[in-house]
């Protein structure tokens, strides 16, 4: 049964998630509060492991979903469940290609559906900026507004923001090198979103 709740569940995503596999991160966090297979922290944790592994994010996500849940079998049926929608729209769309191609009602609709999933990934990106940088628990707490950042992560951010955008060689490095150097930097300085 839990197999066929990935499939919808997933599937749900897929059908409605358009713009990418960040797009899926507002379906997500739904979909971890209705099931309670993750919670919002977990979903930093998938995109951080989706972002670090060749393929799709939305793909990776839902792989991770589900070998979680279920295993290997878990980890193919939630994949599947996302991509089967794209591939029944671009089947579609390819059958009727020449006919949607100058029609102005589906220029129309993608005219909206750019904004519209730029918010859905932008809301997302905030989400996950916060959740990382952040330790609102700690600042409820102790009522101390330093206590409020993770200094640790936020100087990795600030030294990889300067490194990717400010220094013109490093520019050119594939974004690999710092997922890489971020991951050493964790292990070495044990930054565990403290």
């Amino acid at each position: 049964m839990i197999l066929l709740r990935l499939y919808w569940e997933f599937f749900k995503v897929g059908l409605f998630a358009v713009g990418g596999g960040l797009a899926t991160l507002p379906f997500l966090y739904s979909m971890g509060e209705t099931t309670g297979w993750f919670g919002t922290a977990d979903v930093a944790d998938m995109l951080a492991v989706s972002e670090s592994t060749p393929g799709p994010i939305g793909v990776n996500m839902a792989t991770y979903v589900g070998f979680g849940q279920m295993g290997l079998p878990g980890a193919l049926v939630a994949t599947l469940g996302l991509v089967t929608p794209c591939f029944l729209i671009i089947l579609a769309i390819a059958a009727a290609l020449h006919s949607f191609r100058n029609n102005k009602y589906v220029d129309a609709a993608f005219s909206t559906l750019r904004p519209a999933s730029t918010g859905l990934i932008a809301a997302a990106g905030w989400s996950v900026f916060i959740l990382v940088l952040t330790n609102v628990q700690a600042f409820r707490e102790s009522g101390e507004l330093l206590r409020l950042f993770r200094w640790g992560s936020v100087g990795l951010f600030i030294l990889l923001w300067v490194l990717t955008n400010l220094v013109k060689p490093l520019k050119k490095l594939h974004p690999v090198v710092f997922l890489a150097l971020a991951a050493v930097a964790g292990i070495v300085f044990h930054m565990d979103g403290a």
